[in-house]
């Protein structure tokens, strides 16, 4: 049985979908064992006030950028679901370093700030499994 429940992907994310990824999104933080600071980054950079909205599940509002960045997370984090079939492993091979990744672990390159370092990370872990 998954960890997280799955997220319906639409082409506009409402404000409750978005909700919702922010839920999963911590529930993985926790997971992955991030820090506020990571987290934010992940996230796109809000303030610290709307981080800690966000967090208590408040003052979500849907934007593209920001259900692209869930819609990352919650796939790498679906991926490495899929292919170590013990969590543990999964969470791990977060922080561990890859070569495919120039040596970098995926939260190294992740910590880039950009959709396109969420993006690597996420196409990595699709050609290592088969993709969809």
């Amino acid at each position: 049985m998954p960890r997280l429940a799955a997220v319906t992907k639409t082409k506009k994310a409402s404000a409750d979908q978005v909700g919702a990824g922010l839920r999963a999104f911590f529930r993985i933080a926790d997971l992955w064992k991030l820090n506020n600071d990571q987290a934010m980054v992940l996230l796109g950079q809000p303030s610290k006030s709307t981080f800690h909205n966000w967090k208590r599940g408040t003052g979500v509002t849907a934007s593209v950028d920001l259900a692209t960045r869930l819609g990352y997370v919650l796939g790498i984090f679906r991926a490495l679901e899929i292919l170590y079939q013990q969590p543990e492993m999964a969470d791990r091979w977060v922080g561990q370093p890859n070569l495919a990744l120039g040596g970098q672990s995926a939260l190294e390159r992740m910590m880039g700030g950009q959709i396109t370092d969420l993006a690597r990370v996420r196409d990595y872990l699709d050609s290592v499994r088969g993709g969809w």
